[in-house]
């Protein structure tokens, strides 16, 4: 894995969605440090990454309630086990459980394996509402998929949650987990 600054030189076989992030990050001035890789469909993988960009990936679950009529995409660090009980009475729903791909899609326009706060620039109806553990605050840099699984980018936290969020129009709610 390779270490570049700024977007692929090359972006002739890059997703549009891709390249809409990139597109995105450099209108808002911010600068990211990025690295391709095979698909990091695991964490585990991910901390591979983690390593060769130095800061931590995180994991990004895309959850629903019972009804499916409350959507979430909670960031959370890799390393910590998620127990939706612990969540559930933190935002006040009744129960939580991985919302279905075809949402995702819809809403986000993210495939499973590629789920990212970065999706959140395809949400422009505000149908989904950004979680955040609070571990995450405690890091200089956060990383994240440009909306593909097969690279990945360093950010710094505060351009993620001024300048990107704010640019999106999403806002977000700090949680409390500890994966007990």
């Amino acid at each position: 894995m390779h270490v570049e600054h700024g977007r692929p030189k090359d972006c002739a076989d890059r997703t549009a969605r891709e390249l809409a992030v990139y597109d995105l990050l450099d209108r808002l001035d911010i600068p990211y440090v990025r690295v391709d890789h095979a698909p990091a469909e695991t964490m585990e993988v991910c901390a591979d990454i983690d390593t060769v960009l130095n800061c931590r990936i995180c994991k990004n679950l895309f959850l629903c309630n019972r009804q499916q009529s409350a959507f979430y995409l909670l960031m959370m660090p890799g390393d910590k086990p998620f127990k939706t009980k612990e969540l559930s009475a933190q935002i006040g729903s009744a129960r939580l459980s991985f919302a279905p791909p075809e949402k995702m899609i819809e809403y986000l326009g993210l495939y499973p394996g590629s789920v990212s706060v970065m999706g959140l620039m395809n949400d422009s109806e505000h149908r989904v509402q950004l979680l955040v553990d609070q571990d995450l605050f405690r890091d200089e840099y956060i990383g994240c998929h440009p909306c593909v699984n097969t690279s990945s980018l360093k950010l710094r936290r505060t351009d993620i949650f001024e300048t990107f969020l704010t640019a999106v129009k999403h806002n977000y709610l700090s949680v409390e987990l500890h994966g007990e």
